[in-house]
């Protein structure tokens, strides 16, 4: 009996032995998942720590000018602090004795692009620290009150004891502080003068409501946040293009279609290429140009601005008139900023390929930026906003002077019931006399466009109106006017074929105007067929 129970007692634990043996191995397989876990973070975080390490090592950061103090900045003739801007110079100015002098230029970055290796980078482009500390005290130099500053809405306040002005000027990882400034070339009169042409010119159709309300008096000074980014750059373009021969009709007089005759080309362009003072919005609102709240591309079209007469960020500059802080680091923007360095070279090789008058399609295509250069900038802008309020839907409207340039674009609210109403009678009108001319007449290909054109012209006035009014169009065409260099070209141009009998005026599946790096929304229907219209007529003319 004591075997039985002995016998029952070991076949009892033995499940619980196994179990211990089971949760032992489980702790084992555990802890050896864990370190396995471990071994895997301190990896991912060695790569991470050498990917750091190697951006920084092709990273340099500059200080382009003096570090400033904080405070109050004197006339040095009289050392007086009330210190001013002076729009019609340029310069700043001493409300004391009348003294102006300049910012200062700038200094520590590479003038010559060609020797730029790696990027280089403003001081004032550290990437933004959310959680900096917006509120800053400083001592007023005048009366040694202490001014507290709130750096998240100006760079700058009024001592309200002695009245001297106080400014920011070191850098502040929220964005407030740039690397360089431009200052207002314009007064507000003239803007204004220049916003009351714009808007002079689009009554007819505007708003009824806008055009009560409309003044120019609460125009406002604005200096808004860019990234002025260089560019050493090499470009490859491969593909084939194709010369127009000539243009002929073919079928019979009641029938008759346009025909092309063209020469096919094996097409190469591989070059180095200088870009200097690509300019890019580094506010994220103002990034956004396809925005239906707001008419944003109105502001991105007055571009480009004089860069080259930027001067070092002096707080001073900023006296009366507001500022926009950036809130986009570099991280966020090179992609986009490589595309349009692409979208650049790209029209340089259309440029020096103009020969290939029916299009080119680039097959292979590679910009390869062997130096950048990026600096953080205030760029002055006079702006007027209305916001037009339909039931819940809200669109803030915007009239932009380049306060530098006086390049004016806006965006005007439309009479629409107005404007369908004309539209509707010259559709009937001239739909009536195109019915007449189609029937009196024989048609060919050229002549049936004309008649297409009277038929939908209620159409295409409405759509002409209303991009003469809202512009939505408007944009920087960063690809023609910023300033580039070209040097090294090398060219192959290889015959490969004649065609015969084309039906369309342009090479199929070209791409040399495609952009990459413009976020503007596409082109509309009518858009498209204006540029193909006047293309093909230009290229009528060349041959």
């Amino acid at each position: 009996m004591d075997n039985n129970q002995n016998k029952n007692e070991n076949e009892n634990s033995l499940p619980i032995i196994t179990e211990k043996v089971e949760n032992t191995q489980i702790g084992l397989d555990n802890i050896s998942i864990k370190k396995e876990e471990v071994i895997e973070q301190n990896q991912n975080t060695n790569i991470e720590n050498i990917k750091q390490d190697e951006k920084e090592e092709k990273e340099k950061v500059i200080i382009v000018g003096e570090i400033k103090k904080d405070g109050q900045k004197v006339c040095p003739a009289c050392g007086a602090s009330q210190i001013t801007p002076n729009p019609k110079t340029g310069k700043l100015k001493c409300a004391y004795c009348g003294t102006e002098f300049d910012g200062k230029a700038l200094q520590n970055i590479e003038s010559d692009i060609k020797k730029l290796q790696g990027t280089v980078r403003g001081l004032g482009t550290t990437d933004i620290n959310n959680n900096s500390e917006n509120i800053i005290t400083l001592s007023c130099g005048g009366c040694g009150a202490e001014v507290v500053i709130d750096t998240k809405d100006a760079a700058h306040a009024r001592c309200h004891w002695c009245r001297s002005i106080l400014s920011v000027n070191s850098k502040i990882d929220n964005g407030t502080v740039p690397d360089v400034i431009l200052p207002f070339g314009l007064t507000k009169e003239t803007a204004q003068n220049y916003i009351n042409k714009f808007v002079k010119k689009r009554r007819f159709f505007a708003n009824p409501v806008f055009k009560k309300e409309f003044t120019t008096d609460n125009i406002m000074g604005v200096y808004f946040p860019y990234l002025i980014v260089d560019g050493n750059c090499h470009a490859t373009f491969k593909g084939q293009g194709e010369k127009l021969v000539k243009e002929y009709y073919v079928g019979s007089k009641d029938n008759r279609e346009k025909r092309y005759d063209a020469d096919l080309y094996y097409v190469i362009r591989d070059f180095d290429i200088t870009i200097d003072d690509l300019t890019v919005e580094s506010s994220s609102e103002r990034l956004d140009k396809t925005s239906n709240a707001q008419t944003n591309n109105i502001i991105n079209s007055i571009l480009p601005f004089d860069t080259e007469n930027c001067i070092q960020y002096e707080g001073n500059y900023l006296v009366g008139y507001t500022s926009e802080r950036r809130n986009v680091n570099i991280d966020d923007l090179e992609e986009h900023v490589a595309k349009q360095f692409k979208d650049i070279a790209k029209f340089a090789a259309k440029e020096d390929a103009k020969a290939y008058n029916r299009g080119i399609r680039w097959d292979y295509s590679n910009v390869d930026i062997k130096g950048s250069q990026w600096l953080s900038a205030y760029l002055p802008v006079w702006l007027y906003s209305y916001q037009e309020v339909k039931g819940n839907k809200k669109t803030l409207h915007y009239v932009a002077v380049n306060a530098r340039t006086g390049e004016t674009m806006g965006s005007i609210p439309i009479n629409k019931p107005l404007l369908f109403i004309i539209s509707t009678i010259i559709e009937f009108i001239l739909g009536t006399i195109g019915i007449l001319l189609f029937l009196a007449t024989d048609s060919d290909e050229d002549s049936n466009v004309f008649f297409l054109a009277l038929l939908a012209s209620g159409f295409i006035f409405y759509g002409a109106m209303y991009l003469r009014y809202r512009n939505q169009d408007a944009r920087h065409t960063y690809e023609k006017e910023t300033k580039k260099e070209i040097d090294n070209m090398q060219r192959d141009d290889t015959f490969i074929e004649h065609r015969k009998k084309l039906k369309s005026p342009f090479m199929e599946g070209r791409n040399d105007n495609k952009l990459e790096g413009d976020i503007i929304a596409d082109k509309s229907f009518f858009e498209k067929k204006f540029d193909e219209i006047k293309e093909a007529s230009n290229i009528s003319k060349n041959t």
